[in-house]
């Protein structure tokens, strides 16, 4: 009961380290300047470095101290957190890019002209820019991110399959499926709590109790906006720590009741290997542990990739496992930009939201399996059903988006009108005088609605205010549009969306809860078809190598392409103090949505097509074998 404490605790704090992550994808993006493909990687490095040690610890893990193994285990997972937050110490204070901060570098008054400030001001700005040139190497500290999830990923590996077969072989028979039910029950926690963390971590700015926060110019709500994504992983890490303490104390092996000691094994972790220990005596084993080892190996795994049924599972899941990670990853991103939710207000209703039903439906899928008793036919019939109620589900998603941002130059003429995008359709007449810096993004809301790129590029020549509450007066842009409201004054930040656009996420909230159950609700039935649709002595490697596709196929790369889609969306590209390429300030909303979502549509299609292969095949097996059967009597 002690080792299933622990266990359960480090299950707790591998799940919680896993979603702090997925939740701080955007910010880390923003404060290092990446673009979505390479943030990809960066979050496909868990895989990576799980893949690196996965073999060896399956295999040397069950022969050594299994709980101390967990606990180097959970060790590593506290290093590679405390990596992943390092190089918030080490690059100094975040510079969002702004024209009102040029303010305090050429020593302008309170009451600064935008128009003026970039003229007058382009030495000092070229010296500022020249001394971040000097320091750019720190845009490369995103590596120690990529090696602290690859090192957080190695961690990872021994917890569930040293755990579990150590809970298998030393509790009694009938309690380890609630032992194992229990811990998976509990695991489910760490993804909600950890939603919840990233988005009181987004709420604080990043550089909290160290700046200022009265001269900060931003918002939650504004795309250069970065909150506190370090504090997660330090509070991650620390749990982890946390986690391999009792790991230290517990024996090797735990005394167990005689009749099942000659039952169950640790080799269960090794199932395509147990004719092999069974049949080798102790004296000839080390001579002939190799080659039969290698023999046994290649002649399970060829039954296995052989069977029609198990191959063709295997290829549905790759296809619906790349469009579930893909559109994980990416899914707080997509309802800041889409909806202009904040990074917070989107993470805490994930959190909220949209796990707690995928925790009801696959524990509702099994007691459904349970009470009817399904055979192999009625498993594969429901959770195909399931699913496919699901996915049409999502594809509700694709009518409830919201128009494009209303951004002049980028979306609408400078008098309102709809325009395809032009980088040169950023000035126009009414900004000519002001000789204003293109790659700017310093947003300004007008009182006629449109946001501006600039305060410049709005044509203001005043302003009044400080930090939040600045206020720019006499925008020539605006008196262009025909603005109604006579005074022709910008406010800092993007205007906000539509009521239409806020009913239209609701919408989106409420499908979202509703596909999530459905899908989870088949989930049980599906896994379980993996371990029906192979011999036996078989389940073990199935399991192994289901799981070595899925991290390969679709764990490391689904987040890249994903992420290299929505790059081609983008509309203002952000710059770098050296006048690189930085991240995305505001994408398409309709380019992105049918990207986002079409390319999780048409990996998830085809599946369900596999998925009806697999339902004929299952029933022409059972009914051979139902037929074979009655010929023998």
């Amino acid at each position: 009961q002690v080792f299933l404490a622990a266990l359960s605790f480090s299950y707790f704090c591998k799940a919680l380290s896993g979603t702090i992550m997925k939740s701080s994808i955007t910010q880390i993006e923003r404060r290092f300047d990446l673009t979505s493909s390479t943030v990809g990687l960066i979050d496909g490095s868990f895989e990576m470095g799980n893949l690196l040690v996965i073999a060896f610890v399956s295999y040397f893990g069950a022969k050594l101290h299994r709980p101390k193994v967990i606990a180097v285990g959970c060790f590593i997972m506290a290093l590679g957190c405390i990596l992943t937050a390092m190089p918030h110490f080490f690059m100094g204070y975040y510079n969002y890019e702004t024209a009102s901060r040029a303010k305090s570098s050429v020593n302008l008054t309170s009451d600064i002209n935008p128009c003026l400030l970039h003229q007058d001001a382009n030495k000092t700005l070229l010296e500022v820019s020249q001394s971040g040139c000097e320091k750019e190497t720190s845009s490369y500290m995103w590596i120690y991110i990529l090696l602290g999830n690859m090192l957080r990923g190695i961690g990872e590996t021994p917890i569930t399959p040293l755990g579990i077969s150590y809970l298998d072989d030393f509790a009694k028979e009938e309690d380890a499926p609630v032992y194992i039910a229990s811990l998976h029950t509990i695991a489910m926690f760490g993804p909600m709590f950890g939603f919840l963390l990233g988005s009181l971590c987004a709420k604080l700015y990043v550089d909290v109790g160290f700046v200022d926060l009265e001269s900060i110019t931003i918002t939650p709500q504004d795309s250069r906006w970065v909150g506190a994504w370090w504090l997660g992983f330090i509070i991650a890490g620390t749990t982890s720590l946390l986690a391999a303490i009792p790991f230290c104390f517990l024996p090797k092996s735990l005394k167990k009741p005689e009749e099942a000691k000659n039952d169950k094994t640790s080799s269960d972790l090794l199932g395509a290997m147990r004719k092999t220990h069974t049949s080798v005596k102790p004296n000839s084993k080390k001579c002939q542990l190799m080659y039969p080892f290698l023999s046994d190996f290649c002649t399970s795994l060829k039954k296995v990739l052989s069977n029609p049924m198990y191959f063709t599972l295997l290829c549905s899941s790759l296809l619906q496992f790349s469009s579930f990670i893909g559109f994980l990853t990416y899914k707080p991103k997509y309802m800041e930009q889409q909806y202009g939710q904040s990074v917070s207000k989107s993470n805490f209703i994930i959190g909220l939201t949209s796990l707690p039903p995928v925790g009801i439906g696959i524990f509702l899928g099994g007691l459904i399996m349970k009470k009817y008793k399904m055979s192999i036919v009625g498993a594969a019939k429901f959770a195909l059903s399931m699913s496919f109620l699901a996915f049409l589900f999502t594809l509700l998603h694709l009518f409830v988006g919201c128009e494009n941002h209303v951004v002049a130059g980028l979306t609408v003429s400078y008098d309102g009108k709809p325009i395809q995008h032009r980088e040169n359709a950023l000035f126009s007449d009414c900004n000519s005088d002001c000789k204003c810096a293109a790659n700017v993004w310093d947003p300004v809301c007008g009182d006629n609605g449109i946001t501006y790129v600039s305060a410049c590029l709005a044509g203001c020549t005043a302003s009044v205010g400080h930090g939040k509450n600045m206020l720019f007066h006499n925008c020539s842009c605006l008196e262009a549009s025909g603005s109604q409201w006579g005074n022709n004054s910008v406010t800092l930040g993007q205007c906000p969306k539509s009521d239409a656009c806020s009913r239209n996420f609701i919408y989106y909230t409420v499908i979202q809860v509703i596909s999530g159950f459905c899908y989870a609700l088949g989930g049980t039935p599906a896994y379980m078809l993996m371990f029906r649709c192979v011999q036996p002595e078989l389940k073990s490697l199935a399991v192994g190598l289901y799981t070595l596709i899925m991290r390969m196929l679709a764990g490391i790369p689904a987040p890249v392409y994903f992420g290299a889609l929505i790059d081609r969306t983008c509309l203002k590209w952000g710059s770098r103090s050296c006048g690189q390429r930085g991240a995305c300030r505001i994408y398409d909303s309709n380019a992105y949505r049918y990207a986002y979502l079409g390319l999780s549509a048409v990996l998830r299609a085809p599946s369900y097509l596999l998925g009806i292969l697999l339902l004929i095949l299952i029933k022409k097996h059972y009914q051979a074998k139902k037929s074979k059967s009655t010929e023998n009597g």
